[in-house]
């Protein structure tokens, strides 16, 4: 048997099966979320704009499986140099006039942010892996927190100053879940914790007016909404009222899908914000088509795919591979929970995708190219050792 058809079987396919069943979830919840959009050349907007996210799955078919299939050990060399690509990327983005603080070269277009990101965290354990063996100083708690800090700290900021905070708060699940991964102490967790809840209000206060005012207004919204315990049908809580009367009151089936307006969907309406339902409030038109059995589908998924990344993680061979692995869960987890969160008023208003589901471009590839590199300690677990036997 070959070592690459090995690789093959031993590949894990309840990871492989639950991305996939994501990703074809999201090509149906698209040509839905879509269906307002102009396409090209007389294309409904719908159908364009699934059948291009059917283009980037191809492309990160391919990402994903030679991530997968070669050693994430030889990838994560990678890591500093995409790391600083990223944040070089990203400060361009600072001086482009794009509302969504995109790069365009030729005819692909992208998030430096995003890349970043994945970038951010082969570094982490390459860094975290690699710098106690030169000595065994660069393996104290206290110096492994600061290099987290630092290399998390740094895009933080710039992704803060594009005004995409949305963007910018998944790299604090990153940090934490790196963090806790890579044998941080407790007790030093402990006092990142304090301290960080006692800077909220001075960076609520006096930072984000500076660099949002859009951020500042949606929480404002929010807290006074969760102090009220009710959503007022205003201008400015336009967003919030209706992506959660959507969700709210589509019952266990739901409206069905691309319901029109004799149904009363709000989507058809146009009253969910329809320029981005296919982006950042996908959730809200999949609540409200497939109902609560749909979102409970959708929900357990990614349950299922963060579940097995945790498994792959225990059984990683290395630290560099559980951080990996464990980075990808905090990045997975966090824009989960703040999509879907803000659909159902869990948190304020953010504009951030749901990973494979929502239309994102370059972002799919990003995903599955991450994936890759955790099927990857997956395959990799243990070494190959292949003993060649001469025959007398």
């Amino acid at each position: 048997m070959t070592p690459l058809f090995r690789k093959i079987l031993g590949m894990n396919w309840v990871l492989v099966v639950t991305m996939y069943g994501l990703l074809i979830f999201g090509i149906f919840a698209i040509e839905s979320a879509a269906r307002h959009l102009p396409g090209p050349d007389g294309m409904a907007g719908g159908e364009f704009y699934a059948s291009r996210h059917k283009i980037w799955m191809a492309l990160g078919t391919v990402v994903y499986f030679c991530a997968a299939l070669i050693d994430y050990r030889w990838v994560r060399w990678l890591g500093v140099p995409m790391y600083f690509v990223g944040l070089a990327l990203t400060a361009k983005a600072l001086g482009m006039d794009d509302e969504v603080h995109r790069l365009t070269f030729g005819p692909i277009s992208f998030q430096p942010a995003q890349i970043a990101i994945a970038a951010g965290i082969i570094a982490i354990a390459t860094l975290a892996d690699d710098l106690p063996k030169l000595h065994r100083f660069f393996g104290q708690p206290w110096f492994r927190v600061a290099l987290i800090g630092v290399l998390t700290g740094i895009p933080f900021v710039l992704v803060v100053k594009l005004g995409d905070t949305g963007s910018a708060l998944v790299w604090i699940p990153v940090a934490v879940v790196t963090m806790l991964v890579s044998g941080i102490p407790w007790r030093y967790l402990i006092f990142l914790g304090a301290m960080a809840a006692g800077l909220i209000p001075i960076a609520y206060y006096m930072f984000l007016p500076s660099v949002s005012e859009r951020g500042t207004e949606r929480i404002e919204m929010y807290l006074e909404s969760v102090g009220t315990g009710v959503v007022e049908k205003t201008d400015k809580n336009w967003a919030p009222y209706w992506v959660s009367t959507a969700v709210g009151k589509a019952g266990w089936k739901g409206l069905g899908f691309g319901a029109t307006e004799e149904r009363q969907s709000l989507h058809a309406k146009k009253l969910i914000p329809w320029k981005t339902a296919h982006n950042d409030y996908i959730f809200a038109v999949i609540g409200e088509e497939q109902g609560f059995r749909g979102s409970l589908l959708l929900v357990t998924a990614f349950a299922l795919l963060l579940i097995q990344c945790l498994f792959i993680a225990f059984y990683s061979r290395d630290l560099a591979g559980r951080i990996i692995v464990g980075g990808v869960v905090g990045l997975f987890f966090a824009h989960m929970f703040e999509s879907i969160g803000m659909c159902v008023l869990l948190t304020p208003i953010t504009g951030i995708p749901l990973p494979l589901v929502s239309y994102s471009g370059t972002f799919v590839v990003i995903c599955m190219f991450l994936l890759g590199l955790v099927q990857s300690v997956w395959v990799h677990r243990v070494r190959f050792i292949e003993v060649e036997a001469s025959l007398p």
